[in-house]
């Protein structure tokens, strides 16, 4: 596929994680990618934070007790740039496959849950922090800035991401719509709150859709009973570690091209044409012929927020206007000589 070509295939994957387990974890995503390659898609799109895992105990245990497991999610967190990227970006390449994956990222001492983009030869194109973790996510990450409300030129097109609940802040959104996404890539955790959070899931995604005129690629994680067993042995908070799941692929007229999948492991393959974003925006163009800027202002702060700002030493500073200082004397006194 050249990347001028409109039509090609896309996948959202429904899969589980190996729990507490980077390099096993990330070894079922590289024999993924590499399936992609051998069946021509062109997208993959992959879980919220599947490596190692979504942090599942953090809803069901008390924070008193979550120092272990926390340590283990620190310990098996995925540092970026690093041995996975390295691994991923050379199976991307390996398969032409432009990928997105959610990761646990570890930087310094904090977790952040985070989308790292690779395009088809391998590079990393960027990485984006979630801007406000949900609810016990709290105790888990910290937050991502505006810097990662961007779009991504990539091998098949302009593609945004999004993660989870981000899906319910609008201006979020908007801020992909009005940089032009073509191609809408979301993954939520999966195997969390029962039947009520898939129909959450389906009206985000669809809405979202419909709302930007872009295809969206969604991606939720699955969990068989024994992974719910290892997380907490309550039946009753075990009820709550099943369901969620919503992997599909959706045009942007709101209809669903692929999926959503049942419980288990697998991939929503569509064929996608780009093209047909025109005939959704040439009757809804959120971003154009719809919006009204008259009326309405939207700024965004992109600004990457640094716990740390160089400056040159003061006392560096001193030293040199003290010299300019002693240097314009020095020239006055031979002047007047």
């Amino acid at each position: 596929m050249s990347k001028n070509e409109p039509i090609f295939r896309v996948a959202g994957i429904q899969m589980s994680p190996v729990l507490f387990d980077r390099d096993g974890t990330t070894e079922k995503v590289i024999t993924l990618i590499e399936r992609c390659g051998t069946e021509d898609i062109r997208l993959a799109v992959f879980p919220e934070t599947i490596i190692p895992s979504y942090p599942y105990f953090a809803m069901v245990n008390p924070p008193v007790t979550m120092g272990k497991l926390l340590g283990k999610l620190y310990d098996q967190a995925v540092e970026i740039p690093g041995p996975v990227t390295e691994s991923v970006g050379a199976a991307a390449a390996k398969s032409g496959t432009v990928v997105v994956l959610g990761v646990n990222e570890r930087d310094g001492c904090s977790l952040y849950n985070t989308q790292i983009i690779f395009d088809s030869d391998g590079m990393l194109l960027g990485k984006r922090r979630k801007i406000m973790p949900t609810y016990y996510e709290r105790m888990i990450w910290g937050w991502g800035d505006g810097s990662g409300l961007t779009t991504y030129e990539t091998a098949v097109g302009r593609i945004g991401a999004l993660i989870c609940w981000e899906h319910y802040m609008p201006l979020a959104r908007y801020t992909l719509i009005a940089k032009g996404e073509q191609i809408h890539c979301s993954h939520f955790p999966g195997s969390i709150l029962g039947e009520h959070m898939s129909h959450q899931l389906d009206a985000a995604i669809r809405h979202h859709a419909m709302e930007s005129g872009a295809f969206v690629v969604n991606a939720t994680c699955w969990m068989d009973e024994k992974q719910r067993a290892e997380i907490t042995s309550d039946e009753d908070l075990m009820d709550l570690l099943q369901g969620g799941i919503c992997t599909a692929v959706v045009s942007p007229q709101g209809r669903y091209l692929a999926g959503p999948l049942p419980e288990g492991e697998g991939m929503a393959v569509a064929e996608i044409n780009l093209s047909h974003i025109i005939r959704q925006k040439s009757l809804l163009d959120t971003a154009g012929h719809y919006a009204r800027p008259d009326i309405f202002r939207f700024t965004v702060d992109s600004t990457p927020r640094k716990v740390l700002e160089e400056t040159a030493n003061s006392f560096e500073l001193s030293q040199e206007a003290a010299q300019a200082k002693a240097e314009i004397r020095e020239e006055k006194d031979l002047q007047e000589k």
